[in-house]
């Protein structure tokens, strides 16, 4: 029964872990149950066919479509939406039988649901169902002697959109922050096992490569995870101090985690000078460098207390017998000051070391959450850290205002523009292939739209919709032939492909084209009405709309994915270069503004980066050498940002009174570091026309002694990261400037 037991729970954490705050698994099962319980009631009315798809399709759309946080916005934008929805819906049905003039109605609402994006999330919605619902009334071709009956399935629609969203499935901000916080815990468990799997293997292992790739893909999940609790930060905590407070712990576990795993890296291969867990700049192993014969006795202590540090995450887990959490907590946080360090190489006692920063983080994300209850059992390292945390989260000033800066204002007017003009190309288009199913290319090219800023990124998106359309035909015809005319299975299935289509849609974009194409192909078997030329023409209409989409992101006010790119990474390096300029000051004892917002706004630059560039790095792209070139300089940006948000998280430990910025040479490295960024910004907004090159300094001294006399050994051993940091950042930007084609030369 124990291991039944835990085995359940192992399953529930990785269902945890994969859909952080079960976010997209509440979006689909309230969808779902919106869906079944609108045909449900209306059903029991006798609704006919027409009345019956309007209601389901009313009930999705009033479902997904509200994305604010707080239930009262989500209650407002749903009242708002009610009424624009009715007079959507009478207009669209009374233009039903005036074709032209309801396909320029139709292109006039998609230009106008695109362009009030702008005004936010609520405008965005409402643009939605006056989009959405004219689609309704043409596909299912309704009249004006039918609008009783259509007012009735659309409040009937909303009214079961609420119930699901406000009573039965409700998820308060507060219970989605906690849930995002327990998914984060479980991806520092998964961080955590990945990397005693490598320790476990050795560097000679057959499979230690591929342990390293997991390592890394779990590392970055974990840094989702982090960014998806900022991104709810403000609207599930009290106020702006427990806010604060909690962004700072996971910044700080997430960044201890991954130096932690660098630390182990290098142990097992000391060969390789490692410094950054991407996958864009990964070294060939050296042979020969065998791990140190004083290390390899001390690699089963050392993967016990990575073992060990999982007892931290999570209390409640369960653990081997005897590893009482207060015991470990002590014991690791005592490594911090070099407490029972064991002999073995410096590479191994900065394992131990970085051991005790991950158990300090995850005991400070305790405190941040109140949920630390063993004060009694304190060791003097451990009071201390307790002092050190919560000195730290009540100096936060409860009138800050948060530095966080939200999502980038899109050009709505162009998107608008291309989206109107590929609309009505497909209207047209897809009169001339399909009079019955023309919609199917107008809602393609509407949607190939979404999310993407350049034309790369258009392209990348239709084709992505055109094999999930291609695979969902398929499976659609094999499942009609499998069932037969049993109506039954088809609408299990039908509703089986509503939460499959939503539950991917922020994971894979060809798995939701593949269950909304398999999802139609039951309702076409529901309604007899399946056939192979059917689908056939969804594959002819859905290629039409990409065609059409793709023609006006070309010729209209066009974006090129080079511009995009350029105009992301010039946004980074300027992050870049705020972060460094403020921990500078912070080495040099100048007070300055706290680190941690900066730095997140460096790693949301960072990921916007990283979509941009997708279409060329994408496995399909024939332009293999802008490949590699794209991979080495998001490699190279990656490394910057981790050691960049390291030095932050390193300078936020650091004692107030200990001072490394007044020698000279570190004051003449940072400002060479600070012109060779000003210097990259400049090269990257001209183009490469400015051959202004970067300077190669004569590396940053080897260890500073601290100004503060009878220096704690944490203390130089703090400064000694400080100093590692900020050489690794030199080496990424000059990096990166030789990948770009750029000069570097000798400082002199």
């Amino acid at each position: 029964m124990h291991r039944a037991r835990t085995a359940l729970a192992d399953v529930g954490d990785r269902l945890v872990a994969s859909d952080p705050g079960l976010i997209r698994l509440l979006s689909a099962l309230s969808t779902v149950c919106a869906v079944l319980l609108t045909l449900g009631l209306l059903a029991a009315l006798h609704a006919p066919i027409p009345i019956l798809v309007t209601g389901a399709l009313t009930a999705m759309v009033s479902t997904v479509a509200v994305t604010e946080p707080r239930p009262r916005d989500q209650v407002l934008t749903l009242a708002a939406g009610l009424p624009i929805t009715l007079a959507t819906v009478a207009v669209g049905s009374a233009l039903t039988p005036y074709r032209v003039v309801a396909d320029v109605v139709f292109v006039l609402l998609i230009f106008a649901a695109i362009y009030i994006r702008r005004l936010g999330p609520r405008a965005t919605a409402l643009g939605i169902f006056a989009f959405q619902l004219f689609f309704v009334t043409q596909f299912a071709e309704t009249r004006v002697a039918q609008l009783p009956q259509l007012f009735l399935a659309v409040v009937v629609a909303f009214g079961s959109s609420a119930l699901l969203r406000f009573a039965v499935l409700r998820s308060p901000p507060e219970r989605t922050l906690a849930r995002l916080q327990r998914a984060f815990r479980v991806r520092l468990v998964l961080v955590l096992d990945a990397l005693i799997e490598v320790a476990e293997g050795g560097p000679e292992a057959p499979r230690a490569r591929r342990s390293v790739d997991g390592l890394r893909r779990y590392t970055a999940r974990l840094h989702t995870g982090a960014l998806m609790i900022q991104a709810r930060l403000r609207t599930g905590t009290p106020d702006e101090r427990t806010a604060t407070a909690i962004q700072r712990r996971v910044a700080e576990a997430e960044t201890a985690v991954e130096r932690l795993a660098i630390l182990v890296l290098r142990v097992l291969w000391p060969g390789d000078d490692i410094d950054t867990l991407t996958r864009h700049l990964t070294r060939n192993r050296r042979a020969g460098s065998p791990v140190d014969a004083r290390d390899a006795v001390t690699l089963p202590a050392m993967i016990s207390e990575l073992r060990a540090l999982r007892v931290l995450i999570d209390p409640g887990r369960p653990r081997p017998v005897g590893a009482d959490p207060a015991e470990v907590r002590n014991r690791l946080l005592g490594y911090r000051n070099d407490e029972h360090l064991p002999d073995a190489s410096p590479a191994m006692g900065d394992v131990f070391r970085s051991a005790g920063e991950l158990a300090r983080a995850l005991f400070g994300l305790r405190l941040a959450l109140d949920e630390d209850t063993l004060a009694s059992l304190d060791t003097p390292e451990t009071a201390r850290s307790r002092e050190e945390l919560t000195a730290e989260d009540s100096g936060l000033a409860e009138d800050v205002v948060s530095k966080r800066e939200g999502p980038r204002i899109r050009p709505t007017t162009r998107i608008a523009l291309q989206v109107a003009t590929g609309s009505a190309l497909a209207v047209v288009g897809g009169e001339l292939l399909s009079p019955q199913r023309w919609y199917w290319a107008v809602f393609t090219c509407w949607v190939v739209f979404i999310s993407t800023a350049s034309t790369g990124e258009v392209l990348v998106r239709g084709y992505r919709r055109l094999i999930g359309t291609v695979v969902g035909v398929v499976a659609g015809l094999a499942l009609a032939v499998l069932i037969g005319g049993d109506p039954r299975p088809a609408f299990a299935f039908a509703i089986f492909s509503v939460f499959g289509m939503y539950y991917t849609t922020a994971v894979s974009y060809t798995l939701m084209s593949f269950f909304v194409t398999t999802m139609l192909g039951m309702l076409y078997t529901l309604l007899h009405a399946l056939t192979p030329g059917v689908l056939v023409v969804r594959i002819e209409e859905t290629a039409l709309g990409i065609a059409c989409g793709l023609a006006a992101a070309l010729l209209v006010l066009p974006v090129r994915t080079r511009e995009r790119t350029d105009q992301l990474l010039r946004d980074v390096l300027e992050r870049l270069r705020a972060v460094l300029s403020q921990a500078l000051a912070r080495i040099g004892g100048e007070p300055g503004p706290d680190l941690l917002d900066p730095a997140r706004a460096l790693d949301s630059a960072l990921d916007s980066l990283r979509l941009s560039v997708q279409p060329l790095i994408t496995p399909i792209s024939p332009l293999r050498s802008r490949r590699r070139t794209a991979l080495c300089v998001l490699g190279s940006l990656e490394t910057a940002a981790f050691h960049t948000r390291s030095l932050a998280a390193t300078l936020d430990l650091m004692p107030a009174g200990v001072r490394i910025g007044a020698d000279p040479c570190l004051v003449d490295e940072a400002g060479r570091i600070d012109r060779n960024l000003a210097t990259l910004i400049d090269q990257v907004a001209a183009g490469g026309e400015d051959d202004t090159p970067l300077e190669r300094g004569s590396g940053l001294p080897a260890l500073l002694g601290v100004s503060s006399g009878g220096a704690r050994a944490e203390d130089v051993h703090l400064t000694r990261r400080v100093l590692r940091h900020l050489q690794r950042v030199d080496e990424s930007i000059q990096g990166l400037a030789r990948t770009l084609g750029l000069p570097v030369r000798d400082h002199s």
